[in-house]
This record gives structure tokens, C-alpha cells and sequence, in this order.
């Protein structure tokens, strides 16, 4: 009971005090009994050894909740920690996917453009040898037109210059010469 000795102590020493001080109107009363101290002591010293298995009871499980806290906490940020690495590392993947596609964007329209041009030349050729042979077979058809229209003009006018040139008389010698020709061969 060395903390009772320890209050005695400090209640005699504030008893003296007290009786220096009564003439001003505040007294200590020295009378333990009376002033309850023994009572105030008991219930102190049972709050406080009662209170102090609770209260380190109550810290202890504050302490662990907040250690469970703190754990879970920096699970968590681990966790956010690797899936943010994991989420820069799919981003950088897909960042060299997406220049892998438009590299192959660019040569597949690169070549598709060749080959539009190159189809195109060919088409212009074959459009161009087509035009020709047609020109040639129009040329040709034409030549021929002129060539049948000159034939045509031309035995008109041979028509026209016998029948003015063979009069009967000229009809009968061209007759006679031609049967005597028969004649002689026969």
C-alpha cells in the first residue's frame, strides 16, 4: 500500500497548507473520515486497476485493428502497385500493337495503290491497242468502202462511155470480129 502512504503524506502537507490558508476562506478538511478521501482513494485505485486490464485490453485491439488496417492498406497498394505495372505494360503492348497495325496499314495501302496504278497502266494499254486495232479495222473498212464506191463510179462511167461508144454499127463489127475469132479456133 505504498500508494495510501504516499496520500497520507500529501494530505498532511496540504493539511498545513490548508491551516496557513484558513484565514483566507478556503480550508482543507484534515478529517479523512469526514472528507471521504479513504472512499475517493478506493474508487480510484478500483478504476484504476480495474479500468487498466479494459483500457489495455481496448488499446491492444485499437492497435491490432489498426495494424490489420495498415496491412490491408498496403496490401491493397501493392496490389494497386501491380496492377498498374501490369495495366503500363499492356499499354506499351498495345501501343506497339497499334504501330504494328498502322505500319501494315501503310504498306498494304502503299501496295494496293501500286497495284491500282500498275492495273490501271494496263488498262490504259490495253484501252490504247484496243483504239488502235479499232482505228485500223475503221481504216481498213473505209478503204474498202472507197475502193468498192471508186469501183462503182468507175464501172459507171465505163457503162456510160459504152453505151455512148457502141452504136448498132459499132455493135455488129465488135459481134463479127468476135465470131471470127471463134470461128478460127473451132
Amino acid at each position: 500500500m505504498d500508494i495510501i502512504g504516499n496520500f497520507l503524506s500529501i494530505s498532511s502537507i496540504a493539511e498545513t497548507e490548508i491551516v496557513s490558508s484558513t484565514s483566507k476562506g478556503f480550508g482543507f478538511n484534515s478529517n479523512i473520515l469526514e472528507a471521504n478521501v479513504i472512499n475517493i482513494l478506493i474508487l480510484a485505485s478500483g478504476v484504476f486497476y480495474l479500468g487498466r486490464s479494459f483500457l489495455t485490453s481496448s488499446l491492444e485491439l485499437r492497435q491490432q485493428k489498426i495494424t490489420e488496417a495498415i496491412q490491408e492498406a498496403e496490401e491493397r497498394l501493392q496490389q494497386a502497385d501491380h496492377r498498374l505495372s501490369e495495366s503500363k505494360k499492356q499499354m506499351s503492348e498495345a501501343k506497339a500493337v497499334i504501330e504494328q497495325i498502322k505500319k501494315e496499314a501503310e504498306n498494304t495501302a502503299r501496295k494496293v495503290k501500286e497495284t491500282i496504278l500498275a492495273q490501271g497502266k494496263l488498262d490504259i494499254e490495253r484501252l490504247t491497242n484496243s483504239g488502235k486495232s479499232s482505228i485500223e479495222k475503221a481504216e481498213l473498212q473505209i478503204k474498202k468502202q472507197i475502193q468498192q464506191h471508186i469501183t462503182n463510179l468507175a464501172v459507171k462511167r465505163v457503162t456510160t462511155q459504152l453505151q455512148d461508144f457502141m452504136t448498132p454499127n459499132v455493135q455488129s463489127k465488135l459481134i463479127d470480129s468476135n465470131i471470127s475469132q471463134l470461128g478460127g479456133q473451132i
